[in-house]
């Protein structure tokens, strides 16, 4: 596999050349400051690539374009920012880059409630917990029908702990839901989540599947004719947030967009951590049955502790038999290796690692710390040589 670490560009506190002491070959990167919905130009995608050349690594994955939020609403002006996304797929491709990550969640990103969740080896962890979600949504936002979205059980524990919360934590947590987290195109205000939310008012599941797939039709062509490949993130926690769809959290909703959009190029990015957080998600079948639409894969574990909440493990520890997925992905790699398949190699990356050691005291993405991700590559190394040895 091709062992890729992401990389936030010249504003990242990792630098590219701890990325590759840290045994990286790989990078994954995107034009991060870039998230109107306007076309990247090939001056920008070619200076950003040249970058991690020159420091001798390779940007073999886009993650992400961002999806602008017109497109996911089927909005009128949604086709100039379709427009201007194929724009980019052809400048990526031209630039030689053909692997592209991207999402489709609407009005937030992948979400959290706590960035400093304490693990017993006294390093810290990325934590959701629905009780803290629901504080925020029900009692902070006030969210108009917020209380039908939660069980009786839910809504009372968080009304115990808003009476338990002062502001500052208050004011803590709305930032980590909503303010943006690495990654994350959106981000708010609390009026500008209320805003963003109510424009989704007449957006159903049945409605945001039916965007996605008019989205897919545009663009997979497009993708195709250049030799770019789509690799479509699932939902990131897999459940409805604020009351709003999401459509890309079990194998069912793949079944339903690959049988709408059957194009080899349009893939996936397999990603343990999000898929695992869902209980009823069997990760082992999932990987086996879309083997061969995963072109990407985002590696990391998690606890699941109930209710969907759940905090990110070790990579080798947690609720997705990490060594298992790992076994198919390789079966795969085989197989496309016998057919004769120059792009053989899926590229993965340590998605996620705790927070260890002096980085505790740095300035951090959450999650994208250096030493945290270091682990959990040196980790995973080890299991893929394992089993190419015994394959």
């Amino acid at each position: 596999m091709q062992q890729s670490w992401r990389w936030y560009g010249p504003k990242d506190p990792v630098l590219l050349e701890h990325i590759r002491q840290a045994g990286a070959t790989h990078v994954v990167s995107a034009l991060h400051e870039t998230y109107e919905g306007q076309e990247w130009q090939m001056a920008d995608i070619e200076r950003r690539r040249d970058e991690i050349t020159d420091a001798g690594l390779v940007w073999n994955v886009v993650e992400s374009i961002p999806v602008h939020p017109s497109i996911k609403l089927g909005a009128p002006d949604a086709g100039k920012y379709i427009d201007a996304y194929k724009a980019t797929i052809r400048n990526l491709a031209g630039a030689g880059l053909k692997t592209i990550c991207y999402n489709f969640m609407p009005v937030v990103d992948w979400t959290r409630t706590d960035l400093r969740y304490l693990v017993p080896n006294g390093g810290y962890a990325l934590r959701f917990d629905i009780v803290e979600f629901a504080t925020y949504d029900l009692f902070v936002l006030k969210r108009q029908g917020a209380e039908q979205d939660y069980s009786k059980e839910v809504i009372d524990k968080a009304r115990v702990r808003l009476n338990s919360m002062p502001d500052e934590e208050i004011t803590l947590l709305e930032q980590t839901i909503i303010a943006g987290l690495p990654g994350s195109e959106l981000s708010h205000d609390r009026e500008g989540v209320r805003q963003q939310i109510l424009e989704y008012f007449d957006v159903d599941s049945d409605q945001l599947l039916k965007n996605l797939i008019a989205f897919l039709r545009e663009i997979v062509p497009v993708a195709e004719s250049v030799g770019a490949n789509m690799c479509l993130h699932p939902d990131d926690p897999p459940i409805p947030l604020f009351g709003l769809p999401r459509v890309v959290s079990t194998a069912e909703d793949y079944r339903t967009i690959f049988k709408a959009v059957p194009s080899r190029a349009n893939g996936i990015t397999f990603c343990t951590g999000s898929l695992g957080a869902r209980q009823d998600n069997n990760l082992g079948k999932i990987v086996r049955e879309f083997s061969d639409r995963i072109l990407f894969a985002h590696l990391r574990n998690v606890r699941r502790q109930g209710d969907g909440t759940f905090f990110e493990s070790d990579h080798l520890e947690g609720d997705v038999d990490m060594i298992d997925i790992l076994s198919a992905l390789l079966d795969e790699e085989n197989r496309r290796r016998r057919k004769g398949r120059t792009d053989w190699e899926i590229p993965m990356r340590p998605d996620h690692g705790h927070l260890l050691i002096d980085d505790i005291h740095k300035n951090t993405n959450p999650g994208y710390s250096a030493i945290g991700r270091l682990k959990g590559l040196a980790e995973l190394r080890g299991v893929i040589k394992t089993l190419e040895y015994v394959q």
